[in-house]
């Protein structure tokens, strides 16, 4: 795992978006794996801006969003269609046929799980997959416990995610119990992996993903097995962080 060490949210949005734009001008029908919440908030504004002003194109881009909550529909504020139209798609002119997200309020959910699965096989596997982190280690909505082998699948939500996403919701009630989630093992195929943390609420969890080992109890630990990892985090997020635990030298 490469770490980059930068020193402000800002600076690692920077980084972030450095290298999504990177990759696609690399490889203009790359595809992506994209995340929601907080932490890539400014990545997308900034690759927003790198459209607006520099023109990158996403006409050949297809992308692959890592979840979405059950039960609530894709109009719905709250839900990762709103998210990501409203914060990147709308604005990028990418078409709406290359961009898949699981669906929430399928009939069947089961049989949307095993369709989402076929749907990244069939583009070939995610080039670039963008991942935060949670304070409990979930990477996508994988929680403490998942399996390392496990496809996209219907996931409980732990308290301690449901509480982080809380804000997004009129009340603590309404935040959904369940989600739709690419698995774990779906993630670890993917070709590069960004890794974003930002903040000293992320600084347990970045301090436990170095001292402790790969466990299926901190589900970000299976990343450093994967050969392409870059790990950007502020100063906050690795306050904790003893650079001897670290597998390779902390870049700036």
């Amino acid at each position: 795992m490469r770490v980059i060490k930068v020193a402000n949210y800002e600076e690692m949005s920077q980084k972030a978006a450095e290298c999504i734009i990177c990759q696609v001008r690399e490889k203009p029908d790359s595809v992506l794996g994209l995340a929601t919440g907080g932490t890539v908030i400014g990545t997308y504004q900034l690759l927003v801006k790198d459209y607006q002003e520099n023109g990158t194109s996403y006409q050949q881009i297809r992308t692959v969003n890592l979840d979405e909550y059950i039960g609530v529909s894709a109009e719905q504020e709250q839900s990762y269609h709103f998210y990501m139209k409203k914060r990147l798609f709308g604005h990028i002119q990418i078409p709406p046929e290359n961009t898949h997200l699981p669906n929430g309020q399928a009939e069947d959910l089961v049989e949307e799980c095993k369709r989402y699965e076929e749907t990244i096989e069939s583009l070939g596997g995610i080039d670039l997959q963008l991942l935060g982190i949670g304070v409990n280690g979930h990477i996508g909505f994988n929680e403490p416990g998942t399996p390392f082998d496990s496809k996209t699948h219907i996931v409980e939500l732990s308290e301690s995610t449901r509480k982080a996403n809380a804000r997004f919701f009129n009340t603590p009630e309404e935040v959904p119990k369940q989600a739709i989630t690419m698995g774990i093992d779906t993630i670890m195929k993917s070709k590069k992996i960004l890794l974003l943390a930002s903040g000293l609420k992320k600084s347990p969890i970045i301090h436990q993903l170095f001292q402790k080992g790969i466990t299926e109890e901190i589900p970000a630990s299976i990343l450093k097995r994967h050969e392409n990892v870059v790990l950007i985090a502020d100063e906050e997020a690795l306050s904790f962080v003893d650079p001897m635990w670290m597998e390779t030298e902390v870049e700036s």
